[in-house]
């Protein structure tokens, strides 16, 4: 069984300096020693809270949910002035660490947005690093999704940010999510205007990336990202002289996959993508996942 009290001090230690930044100390209920988790137990309720200056906050972790409630008003604060600022599940399932770093990004950007000045600023989760050209040329590794990402917005600098909050809000990254919302819309733009310097430049990172990405990288390559043509199928064409031989038949064939009536079915598999599982052979894997 999980033990929710130790998550909720990670949270509540994740979140020490965002709260003092906001002007928030912790409301130590009786009986409770100092340094110790200032939480109380009400109906099953575990309850944490906060006072400052004219405001009040409570944390409440109850069936499995996490909530960060507030209040802002002169003079004495009730339980009837707070209002449900952000709530996310809590399970058994979802105290791990990420999931943890998770509650306190958003708890954070919370409390940010609405106690903070612009002086106090969200806890930032470390971007993972990218995998160097040099490590993969000396065999140990291979280009994992992070590092398409992250080499993926030098070619679009306007999804820094987008790649930034991906990490941030899931305390790691989740590439579907990504390439899904904000890489592949962009890269189809750029092949529909089919602008001879753009396409250089986006197929040379891609060409790169797929020659020597893991498996699920590859898939994201040529699904997630390129696979997306089949609704406009002349716009293969205009990638024809600028994808590798490596790469060019696997997504040919994939947009015709897709474009079909057999197709239908991965087009549904790949807006509800199972966990990835790579398997040895890196091209096998693409066209599994679409069941080809």
């Amino acid at each position: 069984m999980a033990d929710f009290y130790s998550a909720l001090a990670e949270i509540t230690s994740g979140l020490g300096e965002t709260l003092n930044d906001c002007g928030f100390a912790a409301d130590i209920p009786e009986g409770v020693e100092k340094g110790s988790l200032p939480a109380v137990t009400e109906s099953g309720r575990i309850i944490i809270r906060y006072k400052g200056e004219n405001k009040a906050l409570k944390i409440e972790h109850f069936n499995n949910k996490i909530a960060l409630f507030g209040a802002q008003k002169e003079g004495e604060i009730t339980d009837s002035d707070f209002s449900k600022l952000v709530e996310t599940l809590m399970g058994e399932d979802d105290c791990d660490p990420k999931s943890l770093r998770s509650v306190v990004n958003e708890f954070s950007e919370t409390l940010v947005e609405h106690f903070g000045t612009k002086s106090v600023k969200p806890v930032k989760t470390k971007l993972p690093p990218p995998v160097s050209k040099a490590a993969v040329k000396s065999g140990a590794v291979s280009y994992d999704p992070n590092t398409l990402a992250n080499r993926f917005t030098t070619v679009y600098p306007e999804l820094r940010e987008e790649y930034k909050a991906n990490c941030e809000k899931y305390g790691q990254f989740l590439p579907e999510e990504f390439f899904v919302n904000h890489g592949a819309p962009v890269v189809l733009e750029t092949i529909r205007e089919n602008n001879p310097q753009k396409m250089k430049k986006l197929f040379n990172l891609l060409n790169d990336i797929y020659e020597d990405g893991t498996n699920e990288t590859q898939s994201l390559v040529a699904v997630t990202i390129l696979g997306t043509m089949y609704k406009e199928p002349q716009l293969v064409d205009n990638c024809l002289e600028y994808m590798s031989d490596d790469m060019k038949d696997i997504v040919v064939n994939i947009n015709k996959f897709l474009g079909s009536k057999s197709g239908k079915g991965a087009i549904m598999r790949l807006a509800n993508p199972p966990k990835y599982k790579p398997g040895k052979d890196k091209k096998k894997g693409v066209a599994t996942r679409l069941g080809m």
